[in-house]
This record gives structure tokens, sequence and C-alpha cells, in this order.
């Protein structure tokens, strides 16, 4: 994401966490609805307002939207968080018509969703605000969901490199090349940053293609041959990896000086850079620099989406939100608040310089031609390469 964007659990660990009841407020969420909400979720008993069923992943929208969607629609929101996309699934299976809005990553989980048939047909009538999208975005989404029935971008970005300069030039040298896969998965380099620490995303979704792109192979492949492949890269750099470990984690550890090189989402990569820039002030220290960087080998572009679940309890305020979130302004703000580029194509100007012009957030066209989609394993596909990424991580290589 995304914060925590596609970290895998295991699928019972995602089921009990979404079988607790466990509603984990976001930073600028409203305090959680009581648990005897009103029939239906469609309004509140206290107030009469209609409440809308809102939940996304953590730190993913802005400080101000949901109070400024409250104030604005007379609408109150009741807005939980989740950690990743297994555990959004098995919320939805658990306890399905309990949501009205979710956000899950488009490859492979929203398409999954709209195989499924677990979507809302969005009408479109109420969403005049589709007519700000990015249309080469919209054709990518429609290749998962046909004439953008049931889905709705929301925030893109890509996997890479995020990079302390300084320490990198330490362990490497002042001329060490710090654009390519080769600074990772180069055996000589990953024993020499071990010491200023290694970290890489526990996602498979996103640690594979990149060692694929170093090897010169297709990044979408997902035969067993491809798994061997990427298994044999991690192999020769696991006993150099500090730790495997969830978008938080890299993000603070990039932040505080634990990790030198990890590989994580873009926008992780610039929180962590405002974090060290926060943390230095406070110490009194010159900040860091931190970089994200894409591999001139490509990278992976990932695409998180907004839909309405089938059978959500307030349709109609579902699509008034839905809306509200296309709004340029209000995309605007939320991609200042989070480091992510949108789909929105008259958001940009409307947004920060720092975060609108920074190309690891959105990469000029050169680089962008290099970028590709995730790829659309089947389900033993899919198993497989999660046995092989479990050999990694758990060192049974």
């Amino acid at each position: 994401m995304h914060r925590l964007r596609k970290v895998r659990v295991s699928p019972l660990v995602a089921i009990a966490v979404a079988l607790a009841v466990v509603t984990a407020c976001g930073r600028d969420a409203p305090s959680p609805a009581p648990a005897a909400s009103p029939p239906g979720g469609k309004a509140s008993a206290a107030t009469g307002a209609a409440v809308l069923k809102v939940c996304n992943w953590s730190d993913y929208i802005g400080k101000d939207t949901l109070r400024e969607f409250e104030a604005t629609a007379d609408i109150r929101v009741d807005y939980c968080t989740y950690a990743n996309n297994d555990a959004l699934l098995a919320r939805l299976k658990a306890a399905p018509g309990a949501y009205d809005v979710v956000f899950p990553t488009a490859h492979p989980y929203a398409r999954d969703l709209v195989a499924e048939g677990a979507l809302a047909t969005l009408d479109k009538s109420l969403l005049p605000n589709l007519d700000h999208l990015d249309p080469a975005i919209m054709a990518e989404l429609a290749e998962i969901d046909p004439g953008n029935a049931h889905l709705v971008p929301y925030m893109w970005g890509t996997t890479g490199l995020g990079v302390n300069v300084d320490q990198v030039r330490a362990a490497l040298g002042p001329q060490a090349p710090l654009d390519s896969w080769g600074l990772l998965f180069d055996p000589t380099n990953a024993a020499r940053l071990s010491r200023c620490g290694i970290g890489i995303i526990e996602s498979d979704t996103d640690a594979f293609p990149p060692a694929l792109m170093w090897k010169g192979l297709d990044a979408r492949d997902d035969s067993e041959r491809a798994n061997d492949a990427v298994r044999a890269v991690y192999a020769a750099i696991r006993p150099h990896i500090r730790k495997i470990a969830n978008g938080d984690e890299l993000i603070e550890g990039l932040a505080g000086g634990e990790f030198c090189v990890v590989l994580t989402y873009s926008g992780d990569v610039s929180q962590a850079r405002a974090r060290a820039e926060e943390q230095s002030v406070q110490r009194g220290r010159k900040a860091p620099e931190i970089r994200y960087v894409i591999p001139r080998e490509g990278a992976v572009r990932w695409i998180d989406v907004i839909a309405i679940p089938k059978g959500a309890p307030s349709p109609a305020a579902a699509h008034r939100f839905v809306d509200y979130l296309m709004t340029p302004a209000v995309i605007a703000s939320i991609s200042d608040e989070v480091a992510y580029a949108n789909a929105n194509r008259d958001a940009p100007s409307l947004m920060q310089p720092s975060i609108a012009k920074d190309p690891g957030i959105y990469p000029p066209p050169a680089v962008q031609a290099k970028l590709v989609g995730s790829g659309t394993p089947d389900a033993a596909q899919a198993q497989a390469r999660r046995r092989a990424w479990d050999a990694i991580v758990y060192g049974s290589l």
C-alpha cells in the first residue's frame, strides 16, 4: 500500500483477525460505531444520520478527509482498518454485507472479487467525478473489470528500493551505482551492505518480480521455472538480509538507521524520509538523504482500488463517498498526506509540488515505460509461489 499494502499472512491468522471484534481506528477516524448498530447500518439511532462502514489500509487517507465528508454529506463514517489484503478478504467472507466501501489491491485481489461476483455494480450516474480519472489507468483496470463496472482507482505506486545514500556510499564507495536491482541482488554488494542493514518487504507478490528483472527475465512469469530462479537469487543474498518485514517496520527502520537498503513501496520510502527529517530536527542533527529508486531494469506498478461489496448496507451513501474521494481537491489532499500517486488527472496541479513533482511518486514518461503491471497467477501458481517464498523467508533454501 500502502502501508503494509501487500503483506501476506496465513489464511488462518487472517480469519482469526477478521473474526475478532477489532475495529482499529485510523488516525483521523471518528470513534468506531457502537457494537449495537442500527439495523442494516443505514442510520444512527442516536443522531438519525446515515452511517457508512468504510474499511481501508492503515495510514491511507487524509487527516481531514472523513471529517470533511461527514460535514458535507451528513453521513457518519464508521471507519476501520486492516493490515493486508488477506485480512480484508477474510473479513468480507466472515461478515458478508457488513461493509460499504473497501480498498483492495487490483492484482490479484480485486480481480478475484470481480470474478467471484463479490462486488456491487457501480451506478455511474451517481459518480460524476469519474470524468476526472486517467483513461490509461481505467483501461488497465478494464482488463480485470470489463467496462470498469466495479472498480475505481484510488492510489498507485511502484515497488523499488529505499536507500540511505550516505550509508550505502560508505559501504560500497562513493561511485557505487544506486539505480540497479544489482544494488540489492548482487551478492558482493549484499555482503557489504549487511553491516548497515538490508530489509525486504514480506510479500511474494512484490519480492518476486524484482529478482526476475535482475536476471533479465519476465517479471510477470509465474511458472515454477521462474520460482526456481527467484529462489536462487535470494539464496545468494539471504545470509545478508537483516529482516524480511512488514511495511511499518521497514519505514521505521529506514528512518531510524536500522536499514540502509530496503525493497518496498514508493510511498513508504517517502514517509520514511519525512519521518527521518522530523527525528533529525528533534535531535538537532542533519537529516540523512533517503532516496527512492526505481531501478533501470524496471519495476512493478500496482494499483489500489475502491469498491462497494455486494450487499453493502448503505449503497447510496457508498456511492456518495466514492464520488467524494474522486473530487480532484479531495484526492489531492490525500496524496499529499500519504505520498502516493492518485489516478485523478486533474489532481496534481492541486497537490504539494514536493509530491506532484517527485519522480519517485510520479515517474517521468521514460521511466513509466519500464513499469509493468502485476502478474495474474492462477490459484495453483499462486500457491506454488507462496511455497517458494516461505522457503526464502524461513531459510529452507
